[in-house]
């Protein structure tokens, strides 16, 4: 087997890995700055598959085109749901905040399958075949397209925490919450700005995903799932190390895919997982790793 095919291999992974990496920005950042496990993150990343698919199967947009409607979509989700429900909850022990959004998640399956149904459904567009040659490798055009946009919104989302205002400000809570308080911050609105933010990434990333797997229901444990890996490898509330991990965890699965079997990819994920766990617990890029 040539070094050329491996290579290969491993940029279909990588590339894929920066669209889980996105998916997982927005669980991370909303655990970074609030301390609240979103689980009902994967039913938001098929939310942004539907907002995506149904443009297209309506109205013919490109899902790449309808990018900022599934983000914008997410955002008013993510900030509704903090603002007027997890807000009530941000004190309260771990498990009841387990239990709120297990239920959200719940809500939001159900709702997918009375509305669109158990059956998969994709999109077919006149590029989804291409690449690009470059020397001996072939790169899918669409993987390329989705990684690259995947890590512009990842690095738009860096500088807004660091450059503007309401980025500062957000920081600051998750900081300090009792001096961000004295100081006058409206916690609960930057709280809500936070997990629509973080909505609105799994929402961008969800109209990526369309590009590269059809959308049912039952996508949703699976991306919650895998979104808790990607962050746990790469450490919770470091956005750069949920780009690691979504990375890592697409290198893992496409070589698990190609040399072994499709259904082995997740032992490989797990298997990364614990590795990761019994030797830097905080994740890679954690605080204190």
């Amino acid at each position: 087997m040539s070094p050329e095919f491996i290579l290969g291999i491993a940029i279909a992974g990588t590339l894929t890995g920066a669209v889980y990496g996105l998916m997982a920005l927005g669980l991370s950042a909303i655990f970074g700055v609030m301390r609240v496990v979103n689980f009902a993150h994967g039913e938001m990343m098929v939310g942004g598959m539907y907002i995506a698919y149904l443009l297209y199967k309506t109205m013919g947009l490109d899902p790449i085109m309808m990018l900022p409607v599934a983000a914008l979509g997410l955002f008013v989700v993510g900030y509704l749901l903090q603002r007027y429900l997890v807000n009530y909850f941000i004190e309260v022990p771990e498990h009841v905040q387990f239990l709120l959004l297990l239920a959200v998640a719940m809500v939001f399956t159900n709702a997918f399958l009375m509305i669109f149904g158990p059956d998969a459904r994709g999109v077919q567009l006149p590029y989804a075949f291409d690449s690009y040659n470059v020397g001996p490798l072939v790169i899918d055009k669409v993987r390329l397209i989705a990684a690259v946009i995947a890590v512009l919104i990842a690095a738009l989302l860096g500088l807004f925490f660091a450059k503007t205002r309401t980025g500062k400000a957000i920081r600051a809570c998750a900081d300090n919450l009792t001096g961000a308080q004295v100081v006058g911050l409206d916690v609960k609105h930057l709280y809500a700005v936070t997990f629509g933010l973080g909505a609105a990434c799994v929402g961008a990333g969800g109209a990526l995903m369309l590009l590269l797997v059809d959308v049912h229901p039952h996508l949703t444990t699976d991306y919650t799932l895998l979104g808790f890996i990607i962050v746990i490898i790469g450490g919770l509330g470091s956005l750069p190390g949920a780009l690691l991990g979504g990375v890592l965890i697409g290198l893992s699965e496409a070589f698990a895919g190609f040399f072994l079997a499709a259904s082995m990819k997740s032992m490989f994920a797990f298997g990364l997982l614990i590795l990761v766990l019994l030797f830097r617990p905080n994740g890679l890029l954690g605080r204190g790793a």
